[in-house]
C-alpha cells in the first residue's frame, strides 16, 4: 500500500484543512528492546494560534502550550503505510480544540518518515500494535502532563493499516499465515518470501483493553480475520469504507474487505460508506503544491469535495468518542 514513503509524510501536512489550532508537542520515546518512536501530542491550547515548523512544512498549532483541562481524555492515531503522524492532523487538531489530548504516531516498521526497508515484511503486522501500547504507556507514565489524563478514556483512531492496528490492539488475533492472500501479485513483497519458508514472526501481537473506543477507516489485511480471531473485539466501533478503493488497485484493501470485517464483528458498528470515494479521501486534504506533486493521493473523483467530507468525518469522529467515552462538551 504505498503512499509514496517519506514524499508523503513530509507533505500531507500542507494541506487546505489547516483551519485549527491547538498545542503540539513533538516526542521521541524510547524503550528498551524496541527502535526509537517519534510521536506528536495534541492537547487543548489556551494561547493564540501559532505554526510549528518541521523540516520541510509547517503545522498549525503552538508549540509547546500548558495543557488546558484535568482529567483529559486521550486519543491515540496510527497512519497507514509509508504514512506519519501528518497525514491525520485535522482529525488531531479538532479533537485536541474539542479538549481531547490526541497522540499521533510514527510506526517505526513502516512510517515514510524513517526507515522503509521492513515495511513489506511480516513484522508490520506485529509491531504495530505493540507501539500504540507503548505509546500509552509512556502517556500514562511519562508524559510530563500525565496527571491531567483520565486513564479511564482511551479511545483510537486508525486509517488503512491504521484500522488493522486498531482492531489487533481491541482484541483481533490475526492469522498471519494468511497473509499468502496478498501474495498473487506480479511484485512479490519480503512478506511472501518470509511465508514461503514459514518464517513468522516470533513476536506475538499486542491488545490493550486500556482502548475503549475505535474509529477505523478502510482497515487493512481483513483476510487475516474471520469470525473467530475478531470475537474479542467488543468495545464501541465506528467503520467508515470508501466505496471506490478498489479502484485504487492497493493490494491490502478493498471494499469486499471492510465489508467482511464488518459482518465478522461481534458487535454492531456505526458503519459510514463514503460514496463516489476512493481509499485516500481519508489522508488529510491536499494544498494545491501537494496535488501538483502527488496526484495519486490528491486526486479524488469528479464530485468529490475532500475539505467538505473532512468536516463532516471530523464531527462524525469527534460526536462518537463524546459519546462512547462519556466526554461533555466544554
Amino acid at each position: 500500500m504505498r503512499l509514496f514513503k517519506a514524499a508523503v509524510a513530509a507533505a500531507l501536512c500542507l494541506s487546505a484543512a489547516c483551519a485549527h489550532a491547538a498545542g503540539l508537542r513533538l516526542i521521541k520515546v524510547q524503550s528498551d528492546g524496541a527502535p526509537p518512536m517519534q510521536i506528536a501530542v495534541w492537547s487543548p491550547c489556551a494561547a493564540p494560534a501559532g505554526e510549528v515548523k518541521l523540516k520541510t512544512s509547517t503545522l498549525p498549532g503552538t508549540e509547546d502550550c500548558p495543557v488546558v483541562g484535568e482529567k483529559l481524555p486521550l486519543v491515540l492515531i496510527s497512519h497507514g503505510f509509508g504514512g506519519s503522524f501528518t497525514g491525520h492532523h485535522d482529525t488531531a487538531e479538532t479533537l485536541a480544540d474539542a479538549g481531547f489530548v490526541v497522540v499521533a504516531v510514527n510506526h517505526p516498521v513502516d512510517s515514510g518518515a524513517g526507515d522503509m526497508t521492513r515495511a513489506d515484511t511480516l513484522a508490520a503486522l506485529v509491531e504495530r500494535s505493540a507501539d500504540i501500547k507503548r505509546a500509552i504507556d509512556y502517556m500514562l507514565g511519562a508524559w510530563s502532563d500525565r496527571t491531567k489524563l483520565d486513564p479511564g478514556k482511551i479511545g483510537f483512531f486508525g486509517f488503512s493499516r491504521g484500522g488493522y492496528t486498531g482492531l489487533v490492539v481491541a482484541g483481533a488475533k490475526p492469522d498471519i499465515s494468511k497473509a499468502t492472500a496478498f501474495c498473487d501479485v506480479p511484485y512479490r513483497k519480503p512478506s511472501c518470501e518470509e511465508l514461503q519458508r514459514n518464517e513468522l514472526p516470533a513476536q506475538a501481537v499486542v491488545h490493550d483493553p486500556r482502548v475503549k473506543a475505535m474509529v477505523i477507516a478502510d482497515p487493512a489485511f481483513a483476510p487475516l480475520f474471520d469470525r473467530d480471531a475478531l470475537k474479542d473485539v467488543t468495545i464501541p466501533t465506528q467503520l467508515w469504507a470508501s466505496e471506490l478503493s478498489g479502484d485504487d488497485k492497493i493490494t491490502e484493501i478493498n471494499p469486499g474487505y471492510v465489508t467482511a470485517i464488518n459482518e465478522g464483528l461481534p458487535i454492531k458498528t456505526d458503519y459510514h460508506l463514503v460514496h463516489n470515494a476512493g481509499h485516500f479521501v481519508f489522508l488529510v486534504p491536499c494544498s494545491d503544491s501537494l496535488a501538483a506533486r502527488l496526484p495519486k493521493i490528491c486526486t479524488d473523483r469528479p464530485g468529490f469535495d475532500r475539505v467538505a467530507f473532512h468536516k463532516e468525518l471530523n464531527a462524525d469522529i469527534l460526536a462518537f468518542f463524546r459519546k462512547e467515552l462519556d466526554v461533555h462538551q466544554p
